[in-house]
């Protein structure tokens, strides 16, 4: 689930239409998923939003871009792949500005937000990361031994006990 925050009229909207898809297929990727995958890009769903930006409580000479990239508890563990989303994601927004501006990853901010087990919520009921890997690969039991052992992982990585 990607929040994407661009200015109206900061890239132009054929630049704008790639980068979301691009934006969507590197955060299927950081979740260990195949973007070519049909079904997972069903599910893939990034909003676009339209903020009027203040920087310091002025507006800004140059565009200001935010992502929010939010995934269910276990699908970004370690600081790496953290690092690399939010270098590929920088690194996206900043090539379809197009400026030249060697400061503009200055202006790009990246949000990877793991949302907790049982507060993912969509076919209006919750779904769990089991649930979600489930039906994306076909296969319950090994989707519920890699969720059970992400979702661990994830909870070891900022010190939360786990059973």
């Amino acid at each position: 689930m990607l929040d994407v925050y661009i200015p109206t009229g900061a890239l132009d909207p054929d630049a704008e239409h790639i980068l979301m898809d691009e934006l969507t297929s590197i955060l299927m990727r950081a979740e260990g998923a195949d973007p070519s995958n049909a079904f997972v890009r069903q599910i893939s769903w990034a909003f676009l939003h339209r903020p009027e930006v203040f920087v310091g409580g002025t507006t800004p000479d140059k565009p200001h871009y935010r992502v929010i990239a939010g995934v269910p508890e276990g699908q970004l563990n370690g600081t790496v792949k953290k690092q690399q989303l939010i270098s590929e994601i920088t690194e996206a927004v900043v090539r379809a500005e197009g400026s030249g501006d060697k400061n503009a990853h200055h202006r790009v901010w990246v949000f990877p937000m793991e949302i907790r087990e049982g507060h993912w919520g969509a076919s209006g009921g919750v779904q769990g990361l089991a649930d979600i890997l489930g039906a994306a690969i076909g296969d319950a039991d090994k989707a519920r031994q890699v969720a059970e052992h992400r979702i661990t992982q994830s909870r070891q990585e900022r010190g939360i006990r786990t059973a």
